[in-house]
């Protein structure tokens, strides 16, 4: 499998690959590299929509060229409690931005979103994350906003005071919930649509079934939700829990 940095042409076939449709997984096949190197290059690049492998490159090339002038430091990874292996948590913590971001969450929040999510208490404050990210108090405070507007993040003050930012372990729920919210917004304006465009109308008669469509996957989503909700607090070892329940049921 290549290794080191992605070429000019490579990049023009990453390009080509987008333009097809091709997911980054396929491309990654393509050229025999991670999935995740082609993720990482695409959302760091302006993403699948406005990805240009010439300006990518030159990018790239300008990255490198100030990284050389500046000689910064090498990230080291953490010492880790429970006797993890540092380098593989520093890893998967980077996988778990990607991911994110390949889902449509802008690269700080995603950041934010990760370093909170693998801290043993679900929780950070702003100037240990602005260390442990290395970055500004704005992107941060930036980051923390959309998360909380997502239902993913919440705000609570620690014996000094302190404001901390606390990802809870539902937070899988309260993110299905924010979404089906969202959803259900989204179909409540198409609905407005169709009496603005008239119901008897190819376009109202289009509106009216994106509003069904949405109402009815806002519904489901919620309504999974619900119930699926007691697992994320059955331990994994829990013969009661609904996941046990659901096991014993399918045999």
């Amino acid at each position: 499998m290549p290794g080191g940095r992605l070429t000019q042409q490579e990049r023009q076939q990453i390009a080509l690959g987008l333009a097809d449709g091709l997911a980054y997984a396929e491309i990654a096949r393509r050229l025999q590299r991670p999935t995740s190197t082609i993720t990482r290059e695409v959302m760091r690049n302006g993403g699948p929509t406005a990805y240009r492998a010439d300006l990518a490159h030159r990018a790239t090339e300008h990255r490198a060229h100030r990284r050389k002038q500046a000689a910064p430091r090498a990230p080291q990874a953490r010492p880790q409690p429970h006797g993890r292996d540092a380098e593989a948590v520093r890893a998967y913590e980077e996988m778990f931005t990607t991911t994110m971001m390949a889902s449509g969450m802008p690269k700080m929040m995603a950041r934010v979103m990760a370093a909170l999510s693998i801290t043993d208490s679900g929780s950070l404050t702003a100037s240990e994350l602005v260390q442990r990210l290395d970055v500004s108090p704005a992107s941060v405070s930036k980051a923390i906003a959309f998360l909380e507007g997502q239902g993913m993040v919440r705000r609570e003050r620690d014996e000094r005071r302190r404001e901390r930012y606390v990802v809870d372990d539902d937070v899988m729920y309260q993110s299905m919930i924010a979404s089906a919210r969202a959803i259900a917004q989204v179909g409540e304006i198409a609905r407005r649509g169709v009496g603005v465009l008239g119901p008897r109308t190819p376009a109202g008669v289009r509106f009216e079934s994106i509003a069904r469509f949405l109402t009815f996957v806002s519904e489901n989503t919620a309504r999974a939700a619900e119930q699926a909700r007691d697992i994320l607090h059955t331990k994994p070892d829990d013969t009661t829990g609904p996941a046990a329940r659901e096991d014993r049921t399918a045999v």
